[in-house]
């Protein structure tokens, strides 16, 4: 047994449920605390693993990270916080009181227990969405100024600002800026624009686009828990207290670009564009990922079409058999 010991909120959703799998793979002992809001089916394959340790909590219990451990492990070394009411829609969907008590309360709640238990490093799921829009058109780097679009970005950034005035603290916290996440884990979202796409081009043979022109960062599910798993790794010194956006230059792509990446795989589909104003998510920006490169040392080994061709799979073969069940999204409403 390894005495890595890693302990995941939100353990059972779409980054967390692989990220556990992977960790696994790597011989660390995963603790995953999860309120199952989506169901557990994702964990059922780790459920026998001798280095798995599940305890179903709420992180907005004052003390749900330090109960969890009373029942498995002693302290872990890190602790990757992904629980959260994730995305726009599903913020909008609770208001911002319940937003902010899942998304800010708990992030402060589940850190100062890492704190008191002597976690070493403290790993938080963060969002490019809270750069908002590109200035002049320029790639947006970690230093680049904050314009939260909607009130998901609103909570990330309140919680990122809390953990970067904790870095003197004894657990080091590291801020991940997760470009768009596309691809299938063992609790898959077809909430996402490219997995979306793809889903209604197999079911409907045909889309429909909003925001036509806009510009958006994307990064495959398993480069992305590759990225976590080497924030988890690096030297204390590279990820204290930092920022990175976690991602590629290869994955900007203006929407008409997945458009047409969908249509290679699905030529039959067809495509209406639609304009809408709302007040909501109308992200239109370029990323750096410069600074996970040259830090981390950080590339991806998949790309947009890997992950259209790994879901088409998985739908043309029935592996998922029922993609609209309300499982695989955090909220009902979706802007394409």
């Amino acid at each position: 047994m390894s005495d890595r010991h890693v302990l995941i909120t939100g353990g059972a959703g779409y980054i967390g449920s692989l990220l556990a799998s992977e960790l696994l793979r790597a011989n660390y002992r995963v603790t995953v605390l999860d309120s199952l809001l989506f169901g557990g089916e994702s964990l059922v394959p780790f459920l026998h693993h001798p280095n798995f340790h599940f305890v179903k909590a709420d992180v907005t219990e004052p003390r749900a990270v330090k109960d969890a451990l009373k029942a498995g492990w002693q302290k872990p070394d890190a602790v990757v916080h992904l629980a959260a009411i994730v995305g726009f829609p599903a913020c909008q969907a609770v208001g911002k009181q319940v937003a902010w008590r899942y998304n800010v309360e708990a992030t402060e709640m589940v850190f100062e227990q890492a704190v008191d238990l002597g976690v070493e490093r403290f790993v938080f799921s963060s969002t490019y969405s809270n750069y908002g829009l590109s200035p002049e058109g320029k790639p947006v780097t970690e230093e680049s100024p904050l314009h939260p679009q909607s009130l998901y970005a609103e909570t990330k950034i309140a919680s990122e600002e809390f953990l970067l005035s904790q870095k003197e603290s004894a657990c080091a916290p590291l801020i991940f800026r997760f470009a768009t996440l596309y691809g299938i884990s063992p609790r898959t979202r077809f909430d996402l624009i490219v997995n979306q796409f793809v889903l209604e081009a197999f079911t409907k043979r045909e889309l429909i686009i909003y925001q036509r022109g806009y510009s958006r960062s994307f990064v495959h599910i398993r480069d992305g828990v590759r990225g976590v798993i080497l924030g988890l790794e690096a030297e204390r010194s590279k990820i204290c207290g930092e920022v990175f956006n976690l991602g590629t230059d290869h994955g900007n792509y203006s929407k008409d670009d997945i458009v047409r990446l969908v249509l290679k795989r699905i030529p039959e589909t067809s495509v209406e564009y639609k304009d809408l104003t709302f007040g909501g998510d109308m992200r239109d920006i370029t990323v750096s990922f410069a600074k996970v490169k040259n830090v981390l040392g950080f590339d991806t080994t998949l790309d947009v079409d890997d992950g259209i061709r790994e879901l088409l799979f998985a739908l043309k073969a029935g592996i998922i058999r029922n993609p609209n069940d309300e499982k695989y999204r955090n909220a009902q409403f979706i802007v394409q």
